[in-house]
């Protein structure tokens, strides 16, 4: 299974920025998937995870009604749209996936098991 994010990138307050994760080796439509986030110096934290059929959205309260997360199970991929950027929302963003996430863990990293390599949000002010 791999996991690859793409699309970070060096922003202004206010740009817009849209994240991806491409799946491979895994039957992607089964897999729940999430977007975390480490800023230098500070935790891993939860960002947005949508379920497989993706009727299940969860945003973390900093991110709600900025981001946008998706998912196209024919091209084996989520999408975070980011909106409105600020300086807080810099951070390297890592997506992750599991086949046995319940809703109320999805917020958890401990619930996902395969993890990207993470891309770079850098967000200038």
């Amino acid at each position: 299974v791999q996991l690859q994010a793409s699309g970070g990138g060096l922003v202004q307050t206010g740009d817009s920025l849209s994240v991806s994760c491409a799946a491979s080796g895994l039957r992607f439509r089964d897999y729940s998937v999430a977007w975390f986030r480490q800023a230098p110096g500070k935790e891993r934290e939860f960002v947005a995870a949508i379920k497989t059929g993706g009727a299940s959205i969860r945003y973390a309260d900093s991110v709600k009604g900025r981001f946008a997360i998706s998912r196209d199970n024919s091209k084996s991929a989520v999408i975070l749209q980011m909106n409105s950027l600020n300086p807080e929302d810099a951070a390297v963003y890592y997506c992750a996936a599991s086949r046995t996430v319940i809703t109320s863990s999805m917020t958890r990293d401990q619930a996902y098991n395969y993890w990207g390599q993470g891309t770079l949000v850098t967000v200038s002010s």
